[in-house]
């Protein structure tokens, strides 16, 4: 077998240190995980790697981290040449900071400039220093918000957003073309600091950042005011230091929850540190009953993506989601800003349309982009005449102000409690707002159901399961007409009213989207750092109760599809 092949030849190599063959040693007798570690390679894919942290070709450690970053070196010597340079950031996850010094000794080693954070710094600010650095590329280390023995590696361009298809195409190939370590090289920190290869970054870039973040306050007022109580956990990740100091900035000391505020990639008081999560909040929750809290605002570990919960009038505490997150900030921006019509709202093809809605009455155009928000970003910095207003995804992730590339979790919970503040003052919370919300736009209800497929086995099948839609014409699901059904890996539209096919003007991507009457529609895609599918549903009506059995109705019929495939 292939994999026993390859799990031989790592044990055997010299290259690896002696902890790392000690490890690999203890499974000879786990046929099992000998084959999950083994099967393939740590796949190295447009939205970077991300794997559980081990010794093996499939697992996330430093030699995989070094090939990585070799590949990234010829890119971008290819690329830009001579006096190149990298921001790299790194999370507080297991292995994060040694990740982060891996990527910038290999960088040293093939003549380009590392600038790496002196210590844990959050995804966003990452993306903001590579432009404000003058770099042609970042890395962040992160697994976002998945469990514990994650880690993973993303890479950024010089306009400081993920790198697009057209580019990580390239530079995958350019990590594929590296057949032995021999090909990967390396330089020790003592040299890298002699030759100025490796620069620490410290505390002079967040002043300039969260300068930017309070800039984009739109009302400041409210903080001094200060009508409600605030939380904020960062859930042990990277969030504490920027969020509070922003906060204080603008006059206003929001609360923490102590124990999370600590740093650790354990993650010691969550399941899993998501936001997505209600569990996540446990914690927070408790705290905020006994101290009279109103909102609570968490981050995931590189404080990218941002949840909320907010008590009621009957003092319960109820979670919002991404979609309504997102309407909510929108409506908020519209509301106290001037605008015309050269600005833009941008969101995801799975993101509600409440948002569109929104954005329409208010005469701004809503472009729609694939999964990501490397695509949101690729569309600000290829804006001529036309103005970014903000953009956001069902997933967690949302961006005002243009000088971050990527989803921003500071300027997020900055302008969730501005929000919350300012409808305070109008004795409106922020659960009121948004159901004003549903009645003028009508009662948009969206859903998730991520199948999980693990393994080899779990690969294989989603790739049957996706060629199944490719190729199926489906025309109804629970009793709602099909209108048309979009292959976005073909790019096509096909309309089933007239038989017609439309080109799709997005970027080819393993999604499937049919298009229901009534403004609802039903995608599925598989997850792209996860072994996951995704199903995703919307569904609006003008009441809120025959909303959610028509979104219950369409996500059991799709599932069930499912299921019947072998």
């Amino acid at each position: 077998m292939e994999y026993l092949k390859h799990y031989d030849e790592w044990r055997k190599n010299s290259y690896f240190d002696k902890e790392f063959i000690k490890e690999l040693e203890s499974i000879k007798d786990d046929q099992k995980e000998i084959q999950d570690r083994f099967y393939k390679d740590l796949e190295f894919g447009t939205g970077g790697m991300r794997g559980i942290i081990g010794a093996g070709r499939n697992r996330m450690n430093i030699y995989n981290v070094r090939k990585a970053t070799q590949g990234l070196a010829n890119y971008i010597n290819n690329l830009y040449g001579e006096k190149s340079s990298v921001v790299i950031a790194y999370d507080s996850r297991i292995m994060s900071k040694e990740f982060a010094m891996e990527s910038a000794l290999v960088l040293g080693a093939n003549g380009i400039k590392a600038y790496l954070f002196e210590d844990i710094r959050t995804t966003p600010e990452l993306s903001f220093s590579v432009r404000e650095l003058g770099a042609q590329g970042g890395i962040v280390i992160t697994a976002s918000h998945n469990p514990s023995e994650y880690n993973g590696y993303k890479v950024y361009g010089a306009d400081g957003g993920q790198l697009i298809p057209e580019f990580a195409n390239k530079l995958v190939d350019e990590v594929s073309k590296i057949k032995n370590w021999s090909d990967i090289k390396y330089i020790d920190e003592f040299e890298a600091l002699e030759m100025r290869l490796l620069n620490y970054v410290g505390k002079n870039i967040d002043k300039v950042y969260f300068d930017r973040v309070v800039e984009l306050s739109i009302n400041k007022d409210v903080f001094t005011k200060g009508k409600l109580k605030l939380l904020y956990t960062p859930l042990h990740g990277t969030g504490g230091y920027g969020v509070t100091s922003v906060y204080s900035m603008l006059g206003y000391k929001i609360d923490t929850v102590k124990k999370q505020m600590v740093a650790d990639g354990n993650f010691p008081t969550v399941e899993y540190p998501n936001p997505e999560e209600l569990k996540a909040f446990d914690l927070a929750i408790k705290m905020a009953k006994e101290n009279g809290h109103d909102i609570i605002i968490a981050t995931d570990p590189d404080c990218d993506r941002v949840g909320i919960v907010v008590k009621g009038r009957d003092g319960e505490f109820v979670p919002l989601n991404g979609n309504q997150i997102g309407a909510l900030l929108l409506n908020y921006i519209l509301e106290n800003k001037k605008v015309d019509d050269s600005y833009r709202m941008i969101k995801t093809i799975v993101t509600s349309d409440l948002g569109k809605a929104i954005a329409e009455d208010h005469g701004v155009e809503t472009i729609d982009t694939l999964t990501g928000f490397k695509f949101i970003a690729d569309k600000i910095e290829h804006f001529k005449d036309e103005k970014f207003l903000f953009g956001y995804e069902e997933s967690y992730g949302y961006l005002y102000g243009d000088f971050v590339r990527d989803k921003d979790g500071i300027i997020t919970s900055m302008l969730v409690g501005e929000m919350a503040l300012y409808y305070a003052e109008k004795d409106k919370n922020l659960l009121e707002v948004l159901d004003g919300i549903y009645k003028k736009y009508g009662y948009y209800k969206e859903g998730l159901k991520s199948i999980v497929l693990k393994g080899k086995e779990g690969m294989d099948k989603i790739a049957r399961i996706m060629e199944h839609f490719i190729a199926e014409d489906i025309k109804e699901v629970s009793g709602s007409t099909v209108l048309s059904k979009m292959d976005i890996l073909n790019s096509k539209e096909y309309l089933y009213s007239n038989g017609k096919t439309e080109d799709i003007m997005l970027p080819k991507s393993k999604v499937v989207k049919y298009k229901l009457e009534n403004n609802g529609w039903v995608a599925i895609r598989p997850s792209g750092t996860e072994p996951k599918l995704k199903i995703y549903a919307s569904v609006n009506s003008d009441n809120l109760q025959s909303t959610e059995e028509k979104l219950n109705n369409i996500m059991n019929d799709f599932a069930e599809m499912i299921d019947k495939i072998e």
